[in-house]
């Protein structure tokens, strides 16, 4: 109905799961039977994603974290536990007809989400419905009905009975769609953050009234809209300044917030942690965060070495990095504005400079592991490591070029180490 073209199809039938199989295994290119228990066979046919499920109904019975499903016969009982009325529609296959009994059709057109039942009774059958509300809010610019907001503020702690996984997947949703600030201020006003995320609403930092400072939680939303819609970085993006309100001070009449990016950053991946991300997100969030602030002491003067360091120390997320720097800069003063953004454009061009004229990401100690083996008479070990590390930052800082001068500065090592006269 929306003219998307698609290729993930969801059937219902009267056929308990057993006899699905039966009629589409020969059929099927692969068959899934991981949500047979929910009565659902998923398969695989060519390009399309196919699941076809058993008509039936799902609740959750109290502080249970897992749906009871009881297989029914009829259509619009399987419709009426759909989430919302623009998902409770179906295409009878045999005459084309369409199934609408909660006019899912007109509020398509409205943009409005609205329960087939009461969202009481749709919110407890199943928390997780709320988040859903909010992803459409986010990847479709859908609206709320009254009573479906009212009732995600009311029910909101039910969250708690749904797994960190299956919320942490619908979060990610709602971050890389299209809207997902006026998601995240949904979340926030229905109080559905404080139930997973309640370091966003903290980010609402009132201003005082002799010292002007940007609301951190608008600046915040700014900086998320800023960014491509790529899952590490609207993370970041939306947690970078999660440590000021514990680290804001004022100090001679300026509010400042001191090694927030540090705070920020840990407790980042302890929140990350908590939703079951999985290590290489969190660790991605993390050294975006725990980096963000860096670029803006390279107006100080930063030496080559400094540069050096910023680029290995960045590697691969370097343009993410620099992505996240760029949306970080939101203030409404264009003088500002393009001062910062200068620093940064002026850092890009340096780099560029120093990987063309010294290949920096190819560079290596002129010797290797082995050869320091060989040369000091000493087997694997941390000794080793030691060495190397002392040999690339050499490399790096322009010190030494040749296998010659690398093993004059082992030397000079190993007689601090004791290990040569």
């Amino acid at each position: 109905m929306l003219g998307q073209v698609h290729d993930d199809l969801d059937f219902a039938t009267d056929a308990q799961p057993e006899q699905i199989i039966k009629i589409v295994k020969p059929w099927a290119d692969n068959l899934w039977l991981i949500g047979i228990k929910f009565g659902t066979v998923a398969l695989g046919k060519g390009q399309l994603k196919i699941e076809i499920t058993t008509l039936r109904s799902e609740r959750y019975e109290d502080a249970s974290r897992h749906p009871v499903v009881a297989f029914d016969s009829g259509i619009e009982l399987d419709l009426s536990r759909r989430d919302f009325t623009v998902n409770a529609m179906a295409l009878e296959l045999s005459t084309g007809d369409l199934i609408d009994p909660f006019h899912g059709q007109d509020d398509l057109v409205k943009r409005l989400l609205r329960t087939p039942l009461g969202p009481e009774q749709s919110f407890l059958d199943d928390p997780l419905r709320m988040m859903r509300a909010v992803r459409f809010v986010s990847t479709m610019g859908m609206d709320l009905s009254d009573k479906t907001r009212e009732a995600i503020r009311q029910y909101k702690g039910e969250l708690a009975r749904v797994s960190s996984e299956r919320v942490r997947d619908e979060f990610s949703k709602i971050l890389t769609g299209r809207e997902p600030s006026k998601a995240l201020r949904l979340l926030i006003e229905t109080g559905l953050s404080d139930e997973f995320v309640p370091e966003i609403s903290r980010l609402e930092v009132t201003q005082d009234p002799d010292y002007h400072h940007k609301d951190v939680l608008e600046h915040t939303l700014l900086v998320v809209e800023r960014t491509e819609p790529e899952l590490a970085l609207r993370l970041a993006a939306l947690f970078h300044d999660t440590g000021k309100p514990d680290t804001k001070e004022i100090i001679e009449g300026k509010v400042t917030f001191y090694n927030h990016d540090h705070v920020s950053a840990y407790a980042t991946k302890k929140r990350l942690r908590a939703l079951k991300y999985p290590k290489a997100v969190i660790d991605e969030v993390y050294e975006l965060i725990y980096q963000h602030m860096r670029v803006y002491t390279y107006r100080m003067g930063w030496t080559d070495k400094a540069v050096r360091k910023y680029i290995r120390d960045a590697g691969d997320l370097r343009a993410k990095l620099n992505a996240l720097i760029r949306a970080d800069c939101t203030t409404k003063n264009p003088r500002k504005m393009n001062q910062s953004l200068r620093v940064l454009d002026e850092l890009e061009e340096r780099i560029i400079e120093l990987e063309a004229a010294e290949e920096t990401a190819k560079i290596r100690p002129p010797v290797d592991g082995n050869e320091i083996m060989e040369y000091l008479g000493i087997g694997p070990g941390p000794l080793v490591g030691e060495v190397m590390r002392l040999l690339l930052e050499a490399r790096l800082d322009g010190d030494i070029s040749t296998k010659e001068e690398a093993l004059e500065l082992v030397d000079v090592w190993a007689k601090d180490r004791g290990l040569k006269g």
